[in-house]
């Protein structure tokens, strides 16, 4: 935070307030860059900031880079506690910025050997995802042999080892002194103290006997009324009640902004999605290292089913699961991301075609005892024209799994399984 709060000092607040200055605020900035860094963020295709406040940080982080401030070995520390809980600079998406900070890194990163950059985990996998975005390597090709891809050897990652503090031990109370607890005579001191204590209790006894009394009759009044079949007295029934139904789920289109593999498990990945929610994107562990390469797993678009409870995976908290076909030959035919339409953004609603499911509330979080995913789950399939979509076990009926732009899809399966 204090590479932030620096640049804000340092730039009065009427850079983002007109949009006009603001402009001329960036095209000043990138004309500050050496060549060929500034031919990078020029050719990158990355976006100068999409609110006022946000460009105003962009052409922050560009000044830094080219004063030569921000990688300078006596600041390495301080970026490095900026990056540890961000996948970008600025918000949560891809500006400029991180196309300049990857360019003025290069140099020092492609010298590092492994204990080097182990000993900055952060900066390694911010400069590794960055150098990975599709129009930064497209950009970097062409400036080549300027910012070649730097290969970093993540699977020999020392791991990290968690040291659990010991249990604390309580202190005792030292007894006062002996001519202290003789003070005033035992009897009398206690006599007074319980009746004034009898005070203070008596109304908290009497108002937890009150309330205690009003939710019994309450109780009672309800059940009176089940039993004379009345409606208007009977309590409101529990969002997941009655039979699971596939609109109790709740499905987003989600993009994927960062992955890597889990340093304890080798055959998952931690995953960064953006779901377009204000709190950032989620940490999402996936179990598809053995069926889907990473390279194709970098900034896919993707359906994700959000209102699962969190789960532990092997010491990482999962927010979220992507939703995968698995071949009709099982695993070892193979696994692919189900697909959202062209034009989808993070945040769409995902939902099933039929007028009985389009317009219902998904739960806010599916009840684990209920058992609500894993009853919907065995219908869920992909057709002939690989649309994915849930089957009706009882009426057959076909529900197609869309937005509001369009079918999502596996990308070659037919007949699959979806989970």
């Amino acid at each position: 935070m204090r590479l932030i709060n620096n640049f804000l000092h340092r730039h009065p607040c009427h850079l983002w307030r007109h949009p006009q200055k603001r402009g001329m605020s960036y095209e000043a900035s990138l004309q500050k860059l050496t060549s060929p860094l500034k031919d990078l963020v020029a050719n990158a295709q990355a976006d100068a900031g999409k609110t006022d406040a946000d460009q105003a940080e962009v052409v922050g982080f560009i000044d830094k880079v080219a004063d030569g401030d921000i990688v300078k070995s006596e600041n390495l520390q301080d970026l490095e506690t900026l990056l540890a809980p961000r996948t970008y600079l600025v918000s949560n998406y891809f500006t400029a910025a991180d196309v300049a900070l990857y360019g003025a890194l290069h140099s020092r990163m492609s010298q590092l050997q492994p204990l080097q950059y182990y000993a900055s985990p952060a900066i390694t996998r911010y400069f590794d995802h960055i150098q990975s975005r599709p129009s930064v390597l497209i950009a970097a090709k062409a400036l080549s042999p300027a910012f070649s891809f730097v290969t970093f050897d993540l699977e020999s990652t020392p791991k990290i080892e968690r040291k659990v503090d010991p249990p604390k031990r309580k202190e005792k109370a030292p007894k006062p002194p002996a001519d202290q607890q003789r003070e005033e005579p035992a009897e009398i001191t206690k006599g007074e103290d319980a009746k004034e204590s009898r005070k203070e209790e008596r109304p908290q006894r009497d108002k937890k006997e009150k309330k205690e009394k009003n939710k019994e009759t309450a109780a009672a009044a309800a059940e009176g009324t089940k039993k004379k079949g009345g409606a208007s007295g009977a309590s409101k029934p529990a969002e997941d009640d009655g039979e699971p139904v596939p609109s109790m789920i709740d499905m987003r289109v989600g993009h994927i902004i960062d992955v890597k593999k889990h340093p304890d498990a080798d055959s998952l990945y931690i995953e960064q999605i953006d779901l377009g929610e204000e709190t950032g994107p989620r940490t999402v562990v996936s179990g598809l290292v053995n069926y889907i390469p990473i390279e194709d797993m970098r900034d896919k678009y993707l359906v994700a089913i959000c209102n699962l409870k969190p789960a532990n995976m092997r010491g990482v908290k999962s927010f979220a699961m992507v939703l995968a076909a698995t071949s009709r030959d099982g695993k070892d035919g193979g696994v692919e991301l189900i697909q959202p339409p062209p034009g989808a953004k993070p945040g769409d609603r995902v939902y099933f075609e039929g007028s009985e499911y389009e317009n219902a509330q998904p739960l806010s979080q599916l009840n684990p005892k209920k058992k609500i995913f894993e009853t919907i789950q065995p219908g869920f399939t992909t057709l002939e024209t690989r649309e994915a979509a849930w089957v009706n076990p009882v009426t057959k009926s076909v529900h197609r799994i869309r937005t509001k732009d369009g079918m999502c899809l596996a990308p070659t399966f037919v007949g699959a399984s979806l989970s």
